[in-house]
């Protein structure tokens, strides 16, 4: 058994245990199975419960965030676009960049792929290129 300052008590009787586990507040929980004698340990069973729940939320958020542009953007939102896409990277997000044809746009496709080029070269330094589609114009940078 390990009590709450995580001093390793050795056997201690399971009715010794729930005794000090009840004297202190906490809660005796069994933490593994053994084979001869399964560890227990007082601490308090709700914190543990919030921790491990916080735990699975952390490791399941996502990490492809997606930034959709036009041709025609301008200078002030394309480089608001490479900040977000910067920070995003440093965190350790991947960033896919996704350039929106309507219309007439469509007579203007070269200017989407130099645009595509433009951020995928703004970026080289905080991450590497993943995937680069310049027929559906879509990059895809992931961190360096």
């Amino acid at each position: 058994m390990i009590d709450h300052e995580n001093n390793n008590r050795g056997l201690i009787d399971t009715r010794e245990a729930l005794e000090l586990a009840q004297s202190i507040e906490l809660d005796l929980v069994v933490v593994s199975e053994g084979k001869e004698a399964p560890v227990a340990k007082i601490l308090n069973y709700g914190k543990l419960q919030y921790q491990k729940k916080k735990r699975q939320g952390q490791s399941a958020r996502p990490t492809v965030k997606e930034v959709r542009l036009r041709p025609n953007v301008g200078v002030a939102d394309y480089n608001l676009r490479i900040e977000q896409a910067v920070k995003w990277l440093n965190k350790g997000d991947s960033v896919k960049f996704v350039i929106r044809l309507r219309g007439r746009e469509h007579q203007y496709r070269e200017q989407a792929g130099e645009l595509l080029e433009r951020i995928v070269t703004a970026l080289s330094q905080v991450g590497k290129v993943q995937s680069l589609d310049k027929r559906s114009l879509i990059a895809q940078v992931i961190p360096a």
